[in-house]
């Protein structure tokens, strides 16, 4: 195959493999976008239901356990289907260890909640206590790893459309008939529950069957070399993403954490695009990797340029209008929380570049870097969190979040192997070479 087949300076289109890459991460989106609806929707009514003090203990709870799920992954997620994709035969095993590792690591830090639970006894831990119990039903999601791998997001998607929608029905029928905080925590733990449901029901009317699964030793001896600098990675993200409430909720009390949450749900919503777009087409980028390295730098570039456009029309708008935003969506209780929503939507873009760049990450199998990068990033939002919430409240936690999250993607620029990545991004925030690579084998 030449050079001049390999590369095109347009998007073929027409072709069968943009085709089955284009269907697929349309589903993705579906499922996604249809989340975010519904979600905001809903999140809206109940925000405005709990009001700041009981709208904070939730987001607490739901914090603590975000990071506490971050463990159970084990950082497998792309890991399974990159062995997926390369070794076919041994599916079975792959998919078998995979969930036996997770759900080992679920049972002990369910049961350590349960544990502490018992010694402190209040609200706020039995609403962790409820939320924790999603954790046992989350190593279900190897199914949905495999599907990725089929590049058959469909089946995951419409199942957990499915959740989504159930359990935000719920949450309307709480708040037409005024129900405490407590059964909106039951509600959270109900959504994992019942997609775990669903990925097995999907599953076997593929003819396939969860007791087909087997555990090896090699395969977890390496998968867990590859993936624990991804665990701790996850787990670094997962703390940088949920630590700024915990620290508002020792420092400033469930008001603030409430205050900032409110803003918070409309930035990270839209994180959801990202994650769907770089985790449908990472088969291509690892498929141009094999075939060419002019290929796969392309594919790259077009996947940077993609996400920085994205993200920058995403932050203008929201920004010059956060404060008619919060005042229509919340009222104006929640105020305060449209400076918050002014600062904290430009986190967005190195949040966007840098889903995408971990893609290359995993791709090179230079997992160890994004260990370093996440933890680096972590440990500066503590850090800044510390120093800045005292100072400026709410607003402190979203300039920490904008700061470290900016600093964590361009830490690679320190490395010279991956220095090449900050050249790309470059180029994509500033709108170069969009949309002239062809997505095909």
């Amino acid at each position: 195959m030449t050079n001049s087949e390999l590369i095109n300076t347009k998007i073929n289109f027409r072709g069968k493999t943009f085709k089955k890459f284009f269907v697929n991460t349309s589903w993705l989106f579906t499922e996604k976008v249809l989340k975010l609806l519904v979600n905001f929707i809903v999140g809206v009514y109940v925000v405005r239901y709990l009001g700041l003090v009981r709208n904070g203990m939730l987001a607490y709870a739901l914090s603590v356990i975000g990071i506490l799920s971050a463990i159970t992954t084990i950082g497998l997620g792309d890991i399974i289907v990159r062995e997926l994709l390369a070794d076919t035969k041994n599916r079975d095993k792959i998919l078998g260890t995979s969930f036996f590792l997770k759900i080992f690591s679920a049972v002990i830090i369910y049961g350590l909640i349960v544990i502490y639970y018992f010694y402190n006894r209040d609200i706020q831990n039995l609403l962790l206590l409820i939320i924790a119990g999603s954790i046992i039903f989350k190593p279900f999601e190897v199914i949905e790893s495999y599907f990725k791998s089929q590049v058959l997001s469909k089946y995951p998607v419409l199942i957990k459309t499915l959740s989504v929608i159930l359990t935000d029905c719920g949450k309307i029928f709480l708040i037409l008939f005024q129900m405490p905080l407590i059964y909106f925590g039951a509600l959270a733990f109900a959504e994992i529950f019942l997609a775990a449901v669903g990925f097995l029901i999907i599953f076997k009317t593929q003819k396939l069957s969860v007791f087909q699964w087997r555990f090896d030793w090699n395969i977890a001896r390496s998968l867990f070399r590859d993936s624990w600098p991804l665990m701790f990675s996850s787990l670094a993200v997962t703390i940088y993403m949920k630590v700024d409430k915990i620290i508002l909720k020792e420092m400033l009390g469930d008001a603030s954490v409430g205050l900032y949450d409110a803003a918070v749900r409309l930035c990270e919503g839209w994180y959801f695009i990202p994650v769907a777009i770089s985790s449908s087409l990472f088969p291509a980028i690892i498929s141009a990797k094999k075939m060419s390295a002019q290929l796969y730098n392309a594919r790259l570039q077009k996947l940077y340029d993609l996400l920085a456009w994205i993200s920058i029309l995403i932050a203008i708008p929201i920004s010059l209008f956060s404060r008619q935003i919060i005042h229509f969506l919340y009222g104006a209780d929640f105020i305060e929380a449209s400076l918050v929503l002014t600062i904290y939507i430009w986190a967005g873009v190195p949040v966007f570049l840098g889903t995408a760049n971990s893609q290359y990450l995993i791709a090179e199998n230079y997992t160890r870097i994004s260990l370093v990068r996440t933890i680096s990033g972590m440990v500066l939002n503590i850090v800044l969190n510390i120093i800045l919430i005292p100072r400026m409240g709410v607003v402190g936690a979203a300039v920490a979040t904008v700061v470290s999250y900016s600093c964590a993607t361009f830490f690679i620029v320190f490395i010279p192997k991956t220095r090449k990545q900050i050249s790309m991004m470059i180029k994509s925030i500033l709108f170069i070479n969009l949309f002239h690579i062809k997505f095909r084998k």
